[in-house]
């Protein structure tokens, strides 16, 4: 999250479809059942599997032709059995005509239900993150950001998604600036564009960047050369996930209490330690970081301080002089993290 600007929300939406082809499947199943008793029923009847199956079909279907006769000749079992099967399988075979036209409908009211009822979420949403592309990079970036209590707005091309609850899902191209603007990406806080094409990631940055300038923008590359064109096209950090990728197996290689530590600080929520970036408002420029520690019961512990230059200072110093526009990385609980944002001036 960028320095504290993404809107936190605990509560949590279902957005599961009602499937309106469920009942369509189950029928049509029932109906395979019916006609697998009917064909074993008169083959025991004595017909051949051909008639048997042809026999159990006009009847089912009341079409009409002629009847097959068993050899020793029709008697009063098979005529049993046969209103059982007339009965039985009309019932059934009306019964999948009336769904399926039900469901032809429903499914088209219930599509458009639901895109009207995303559509009010997103208008009432500001300071959300949107996430262009649902391939397996950006679910993990919508599973970890929901995790961290963030809204979110996802653009997928409609290829299948495993999202978690409460995360809206736009079907279509996040190139098209009309499918940004859906997204809100006007209100949006930070745009995360994860799709698996450079060109078209670039296409997006410079697309978002226009429809807001006040926009932070984290892209995906896959070459580092692409790099400077991400930059020109307005992102602010462009990020190689094969190059992460490999950096942290040399570093769980080569410092696997360290690389472990923080994937536990920062990725596994059983336990109450979190690190934490928190913005110095403008009240408080001016003033030492020790002082600020000091004033909360128990303060976190300060990593590190970038400036208003992007420049880092590792376990900056107490008396350290801040500015606004000073960003101090903490690492604490929960509590001290909370009290310690509310001394800086940051909700």
């Amino acid at each position: 999250m960028h320095n504290g600007q993404v809107k936190i929300r605990r509560r949590r939406r279902s957005l599961l479809p009602f499937d309106p082809w469920k009942r369509v499947r189950a029928a049509i199943g029932a109906l395979g059942l019916i006609m697998a008793v009917g064909t074993v029923g008169y083959r025991w009847f004595g017909l051949g599997w051909l008639d048997a199956v042809y026999q159990t079909a006009i009847t089912v279907t009341t079409v009409g032709f002629a009847e097959i006769e068993p050899p020793g000749g029709v008697e009063t079992g098979y005529r049993v059995f046969t209103l059982g099967v007339v009965f039985v399988g009309v019932s059934g075979a009306l019964y999948t005509l009336g769904v399926a036209a039900e469901a032809i409908v429903e499914g088209a009211l219930n599509d458009g239900f639901r895109l009207r009822k995303e559509q009010r979420m997103i208008e009432k949403l500001s300071g959300h993150i949107v996430i262009a592309g649902a391939g397996r990079v950006g679910q993990s970036i919508a599973v970890y950001a929901r995790r961290h209590g963030a809204e979110l707005v996802v653009i997928d091309h409609g290829h299948g998604m495993d999202l978690e609850h409460g995360v809206v899902v736009i079907e279509g191209d996040a190139t098209d600036d009309t499918t940004l603007v859906r997204a809100g990406i006007e209100r949006a806080a930070t745009l995360v564009t994860a799709l698996d094409s450079d060109a078209a990631n670039v296409y997006v940055t410079l697309s978002a960047r226009a429809l807001n300038p006040n926009l932070y923008i984290v892209a995906r590359t896959n070459s580092q050369e692409s790099e400077p064109k991400f930059f020109q096209a307005g992102a602010d950090r462009v990020v190689n996930p094969h190059q992460i990728g490999g950096s942290r197996m040399a570093a769980v290689a080569l410092h696997p209490t360290v690389a472990e530590f923080l994937d536990e600080v920062l990725h596994d929520d059983s336990h109450d330690v979190h690190i934490s970036e928190v913005a110095v408002a403008p009240a408080h420029g001016g003033r030492q970081l020790g002082e600020l520690l000091t004033s909360v019961t128990e303060p976190p512990v300060a990593l590190a301080l970038r400036g208003a230059e992007q420049a880092y200072t590792p376990l900056p110093p107490g008396g350290h002089v801040l500015a606004e526009g000073d960003v101090v990385v903490v690492m604490g609980t929960t509590a001290q993290i909370a009290e310690f944002r509310s001394a800086v001036g940051v909700s």
